[in-house]
């Protein structure tokens, strides 16, 4: 199915990233615990959430919502964006268009 965008791939990605970044359990979605998770140097951390990030958005293109620790990470087919909720709270939106 795919997700549909109008702005440069690598933009969202980045967007992503920063978003993916500021979710303290992001390190469970990689089957790391916090320890090991906190034993990368910021710029190994960085690489493997712009990894995540990447798996995240063509997952996201099948299955529009996914969870990572306490957080919701969910496409807005109408509104062409990605949006990202700590429990009730929505913390990130990353544009798609």
């Amino acid at each position: 199915m795919g997700i549909k965008f109008g702005r440069e791939y690598e933009d969202i990605i980045h967007d992503f990233t920063e978003a993916l970044m500021s979710i303290d359990e992001c390190c469970t979605f990689l089957e790391m615990t916090a320890e090991e998770w906190n034993e990368l140097e910021l710029e190994e951390r960085r690489e493997c959430t712009q990894t995540m990030a990447d798996d995240l958005f063509y997952g996201l293109g099948s299955n529009s919502r996914m969870v990572i620790g306490n957080c919701a990470i969910s496409h807005d087919k109408e509104k062409h964006v990605i949006v990202i909720h700590h429990e009730e709270t929505l913390i990130h939106i990353v544009y798609l268009v």
